[in-house]
């Protein structure tokens, strides 16, 4: 299979980026890596490496700090650590992250092998060469899931936290009640611009995950409705999810609408 990679680098409001892409089959998947005085926030995808790395390289970030443990943020934790550059993360996964990484096919084929890595603990704040910053826990879409708030300058960097404004497939292991509770908690702290690790740069932040937070209590409100009247996870997919997007047969199932729909009835 041929895949097509594309890549490119910025800065916005005092923050570097770079960004990475695969498109095969149809299915487009990117990344982003950010740094901002002296923090590289994910390293990106092992298959994208040599869009990374030299971007690693470029910035000289002083520590690494990792959103969460998906393959497509932990490509290149082990080229940091190899260049003394210490990796922080959750550690919740720590142990996992030190064996040869186990995930399907789909994932390999776009995001490569990730190579097994050691991290340290994440702290629950740290300081850079200027600022000063705050971790903050946001599971739901993976379990150790953290975002991080400079306090300093009053910018998130939300990991996988948004993505996009409106949920319409979710991965098997997500939670969609455990989003709709970490994006409370992020938006009890003050901040304005957000640096989303697959949408990039979005000025007004703050507003944008409001929105996501009214569609997705939204869906909880439709779907526990729904299942009040008899319906089951399937019949209420169809209802409120009936496209099926290229990522569910691509991944074999392991993205579906279903697990919208099931992981708010498993909670309820």
């Amino acid at each position: 299979m041929f895949v097509k990679q594309h890549a490119s680098r910025g800065e916005q409001s005092g923050v570097q980026y770079c960004e990475g892409r695969n498109e095969a089959l149809g299915v487009r998947l990117n990344c982003f890596a950010f740094f901002q005085d002296g923090v590289l926030i994910d390293t990106g995808s092992h298959s994208l490496r040599q869009v990374f790395r030299p971007f690693i390289d470029d910035v000289q970030p002083d520590m690494t700090m990792i959103t969460h443990y998906h393959e497509d943020h932990t490509g290149n934790a082990l080229y940091c650590a190899e260049q003394n550059i210490p990796v922080y993360m959750n550690p919740l996964y720590k142990n996992d992250c030190m064996k040869k990484a186990n995930y399907p096919f789909y994932r390999r084929f776009f995001w490569g092998k990730r190579p097994p890595f050691s991290s340290q603990d994440m702290p629950e704040t740290f300081s850079s060469r200027n600022n000063h910053w705050r971790v903050l826990s946001t599971p739901g879409h993976a379990a150790d899931h953290v975002s991080f708030l400079n306090e300093s300058t009053g910018q998130l960097f939300s990991g996988d936290l948004y993505v996009s404004p409106k949920t319409k497939v979710a991965l098997r292991e997500e939670s969609i009640p455990t989003i709709i509770r970490s994006i409370e908690h992020v938006l009890e702290h003050d901040f304005s611009e957000m640096f989303c690790c697959h949408a990039g740069y979005i000025k007004d932040g703050k507003k944008k995950l409001h929105y996501k937070l009214d569609y997705l209590r939204g869906v909880q409100e439709k779907v526990i409705q729904l299942n009040k009247e008899g319906y089951q996870v399937e019949e209420i997919k169809q209802s409120l999810f009936p496209k099926k997007y290229p990522i569910i047969t691509f991944s074999r199932g392991e993205w579906d609408s279903k697990y919208i729909v099931s992981s708010i009835l498993k909670e309820r």
